[in-house]
């Protein structure tokens, strides 16, 4: 399985950023999808979860740090895992990781987003 990040970049505080993540390699539609993020001499954490299967309807889960600002999504056609951030804090400088919920593929490349005050 290949997890390839996207999306990330210099945004002001107050701004926007929408994060894409392909995974290429597995049946996504049936798999819960997390985001989870690293800052620079933390431990990764988990951001917000989304549930897979064959729904019309997808569950999702949220830090509380993130809670009310980010949005998790996916398209399962084009086995594609999103995270819409919006207002954004310089505390959500990151590298940011897509994975399973919980994580337990080996972890693909990540996407940098860095939050200007």
């Amino acid at each position: 399985v290949q997890l390839q990040a996207s999306g990330g970049g210099l945004v002001q505080a107050g701004g926007s950023r929408r994060l894409s993540c392909v995974v290429d390699g597995s049946n996504f539609r049936d798999i819960n999808m997390g985001w989870y993020r690293e800052e620079s001499g933390s431990e990764r954490e988990w951001v917000a979860g989304i549930v897979g299967g064959g729904r019309t309807t997808f569950p999702d889960s949220y830090a509380d740090s993130v809670k009310g600002r980010f949005t998790i999504s996916r398209d399962n056609f084009k086995e594609t895992v999103y995270l819409q951030m919006n207002s954004l804090k310089p505390e959500d400088t990151a590298t940011y990781y897509c994975n399973t919920d919980p994580a337990r593929w080996p972890w693909g490349q990540g996407t940098l987003v860095t939050v200007s005050s």
